[in-house]
């Protein structure tokens, strides 16, 4: 192995190999294709990431700046990790690294682009938006990736991955990386790569989970679970939590509840911009919020030091998003604890999970915030209630983090566009705007209502003014003459709708029976 790649990684702390990088390091640097499957937490990253630096050429030695490595990643918060592992790892190589993904501005990427990069780390939409446009080339990449390998396989990303291995060179060398790899995926990687060698790190139970991680499964009442949320808080000698939920609304809703409740916590989900994302990520990382509270997109290969629990707060789809779950814990070959809350409508689903992993929680204790062993399970004081005592409110909190101006290109896109955030904030927003705003739509329920009263009359046309009806009538008379005295009301609206005595806005829903008889 080159050896500025060895004293980049001894700079950061990283002095041995973990069991997936002892196996997959020989077969890699060869350039042998292969399949790499280690739980959570154990350096799938620099398993490939070494091999893929070892393979690259710098510009010192002659590189010219067009990627030669594509690792493509399926969340943005993994791509941002990901990148910045493999830049720290060829730092001293002068190799670099630059992530390409979405809700961020075109311009920065695609000028770093330019300037030249060796290792190209992406989510798909936003490498072939790019790739489309012409400002990424992908003609030499020699070393692709698909880190998280099950979930970029899945339907979802099928599509867009065929798409990307349609613009690599055949002649490359291919790796895929996760923490589970169900059969049909694998079966179907075979067919884009040639040859290769399907590694585990660990024994042939699929999804099998971190030793070092204690597990709690209680069953939970989901009108309990704030209060039993409280508690779990408070263990002693815990560090970061993090919570996880099904839904962007949940996970917000619970975030929103946790912070009225004292603690410092952030929500990650999709609902929310990429700025926001990142920043919630770095007071976590930075220890200005201990709680983060989010969806499964930070279920994938984060990782965050000193994570010491990790709550269920939903119960989890399927074993695979159990195991990613958990896995923000116990990891690097620390300790953890796991805390899962299954509501009664849940427990089906859990036994399944359960069955798959097997696990020896088929039939979780029926538990609530009062119950004792919460308290001795967890570590938890006595004491401890629904809210955080003031005295250990010492955390900065999210506000403390600066939100980084990102060009972002999503924003409108929350509304229902091309990242389908149709739920949430965005949408409630666009509603509301949708009902205040002024307009034909309005006035016409108002003036088919109208009594033909001149008090009426004047009024409607005092709050629609100008506005014209859509068919192409009139304004309503503004001089608030009366029904059936004076011609002057019916004139107007001959002489400027040329409809005679039906003219006004509205039609002839908005006259009474004298009104003709005036003309």
């Amino acid at each position: 192995m080159h050896p500025d790649i060895v004293a980049a990684l001894a700079e950061v702390g990283i002095h041995r190999t973990f069991a997936i990088q002892e196996l997959t390091l020989p077969l890699a640097l060869a350039g042998n294709d292969l399949i790499g499957q280690a739980r959570t937490g154990t350096g799938k990253t620099l398993g490939f990431g070494v091999p893929m630096l070892q393979r690259v050429v710098p510009p010192a030695e002659g590189g010219d700046g067009v990627p030669q490595a594509l690792v493509v990643v399926p969340t943005r918060e993994l791509c941002v990790q990901v990148s910045r592992d493999l830049g720290a790892a060829g730092a001293k190589r002068g190799i670099r690294v630059q992530a390409i993904y979405g809700g961020r501005a075109f311009e920065p990427q695609i000028e770093a682009l330019r300037n030249g990069v060796e290792v190209v780390v992406g989510t798909p939409g936003r490498l072939l938006d790019l790739a489309q446009r012409g400002d990424l080339i992908l003609g030499k990449v020699r070393a692709l990736v698909l880190d998280e390998a099950d979930e970029m396989l899945d339907l979802g990303f099928l599509p867009d991955i065929e798409r990307v291995l349609a613009m690599v060179p055949d002649k490359r060398q291919t790796m895929l990386f996760s923490a589970t790899m169900p059969g049909p995926i694998v079966t179907l990687s075979r067919t884009f790569m040639n040859q290769p060698t399907h590694i585990r790190a660990h024994g042939n139970d699929e999804g099998s989970t971190v030793p070092q991680t204690t597990q709690f499964i209680y069953r939970a009442h989901n009108l309990d679970k704030p209060e039993l949320l409280s508690r779990v808080l408070q263990s002693r000698d815990r560090g970061l939590v993090m919570v996880f939920c099904r839904t962007k609304r949940t996970a917000q809703k619970v975030a929103d509840d946790l912070v009225e409740r004292g603690f410092a916590a952030a929500a990650v989900h999709g609902d929310l911009g990429q700025g926001a994302r990142e920043q919630a990520l770095r007071a976590f990382r930075a220890g200005k919020v201990d709680v983060l509270v989010a969806t499964d997109v930070a279920a994938r290969g984060i990782d965050v030091t000193g994570v010491s629990h990790v709550v269920n707060y939903q119960c989890p789809e399927d074993e695979k998003t159990y195991v990613h779950r958990i896995g923000r814990t116990g990891r690097a070959g620390s300790t953890g604890v796991a805390v899962t809350l299954v509501d009664w409508d849940d427990i089906p689903r859990w036994q399944l999970i359960n069955k798959a992993l097997e696990l020896e929680f088929a039939d979780p204790p029926e538990t609530y915030s009062t119950s004792p062993w919460v308290y001795t399970d967890l570590d938890v004081p006595t004491t401890a209630t629904g809210r955080l005592p003031r005295a250990q409110r010492t955390r900065e909190g999210l506000g403390a983090e600066t939100l980084e101006d990102l060009g972002e290109t999503g924003k409108r896109q929350k509304t229902g566009g091309r990242s389908g955030n149709s739920s949430g904030p965005g949408r409630d927003g666009a509603r509301d705007e949708e009902e205040t705003a002024p307009g034909p739509r309005k006035s016409r329920p108002r003036q088919r209502t109208r009594g033909g009263g001149a008090a009426a009359a004047g009024a409607a046309a005092a709050t629609d003014g100008p506005t014209a009806d859509r068919d192409g009538g009139a304004p309503a008379p503004t001089d608030g003459g009366s029904s059936g005295e004076g011609g002057k009301p019916p004139r107007r609206r001959r002489r400027r709708g040329g409809r005679g005595g039906n003219g006004g806005a509205g039609g002839s829903d908005t006259g009474t029976g004298a009104e003709p008889a005036a003309g």
